[in-house]
């Protein structure tokens, strides 16, 4: 059960990074953190926890051909997928994004199967059609309500932050056997260090002009101690104790913690149209991850 646990720990752990993402860019009518200092900051912040473990743990640098996969971790996940979510969060709310990201676990799948070949049925390809359809209806269907037409910019920032992380976990899936799942996590964020650093002090906000509120720069040291790092290794290490395939369901949970943790952080508000349609993409996600499962065996990402 422990593992189990650990699982659940690590999905809360994430599903907060939407609310808490919002919170440290705040909207566009009330902005506050950059959503670049956001992105290199705290991608800079677990850089630096990352080498404290390194050096602890007395860890190997990856052997050369850990470098290409890595490097492709990094732009997806440490660069690609926070900083697109930021932007878009600046004008939607977080409770509309875990509708949207809900596809992550579907597209990874998908990703895994472009990049690494794997083979899947026609019945998950058409899962996957589904997830994507649901997901522009609804986008769709919320641009229409506000006097729109077609998808807003922040829904295609939001499916670029889907397939941006969907790549980078299956770089990254490429290296975990031999590096180990933490390490990788590690050895990504100090990949990424001489940008994200100095990157992240020139962008430092000058509060004198405007100032940000204390809640915001709370939110700012979550995602980038917790989401970016610290969640990444009870994740793993309850995929480890509990069993891959058993814990990993608990991830259908997160779009729904997601929009739970946005009411009192946010003080938004759940509405049928959002929860309908998460339910729908999170069933899809799950049918298509069972119809892909044999393909996963065969080849592990």
């Amino acid at each position: 059960m422990a593992g189990f646990w650990l699982g659940v720990v690590g999905v809360t752990c994430f599903a907060i990074t939407l609310p808490a993402t919002r919170l440290a860019t705040g909207s566009a009518a009330d902005p506050q953190l950059t959503p670049a200092f956001v992105t290199l900051g705290r991608a800079a912040l677990a850089g630096l926890l990352s080498v404290l473990f390194l050096l602890v743990t007395r860890s190997r640098w990856p052997a050369r051909r850990h470098w290409g996969p890595l490097l492709g971790a990094v732009c997806g996940n440490v660069i690609g997928y926070p900083l697109l979510l930021a932007l878009a969060l600046r004008s939607v709310t977080a409770v509309h994004a875990a509708v949207i990201t809900a596809l992550l676990p579907l597209v990874t799948a998908v990703a895994a199967a472009l990049i690494l070949g794997q083979r899947a049925r026609p019945a998950f390809w058409a899962c996957a059609v589904l997830g994507s359809a649901l997901v522009v209806v609804f986008a769709w269907l919320r641009t229409h309500g506000q006097g729109g037409f077609g998808l807003a910019p922040a829904d295609l920032l939001l499916l670029g932050a889907v397939v941006a992380a969907s790549v980078g976990y299956v770089y990254g899936a490429q290296v975990t056997p031999e590096l180990g799942a933490e390490r990788v996590i590690c050895w990504m964020c100090v990949l990424a260090l001489p940008l994200t650093l100095p990157a992240a002090l020139w962008l430092w906000p000058d509060t004198a002009a405007q100032p940000v509120r204390a809640a915001s720069w709370l939110a700012f040291v979550y995602v980038g101690t917790v989401s970016m790092w610290a969640g990444f290794f009870a994740w793993f290490r309850g995929l480890d104790w509990g069993g891959a395939l058993r814990v990993s369901q608990v991830q259908l949970l997160q779009p729904f913690l997601s929009m739970l943790f946005a009411v009192p952080l946010l003080g938004e508000r759940l509405d049928t149209i959002s929860l309908g349609f998460a339910l729908a993409v999170v069933a899809t996600v799950f049918v298509g991850r069972r119809l892909s499962r044999p393909a996963a065996q065969e080849q592990p990402a």
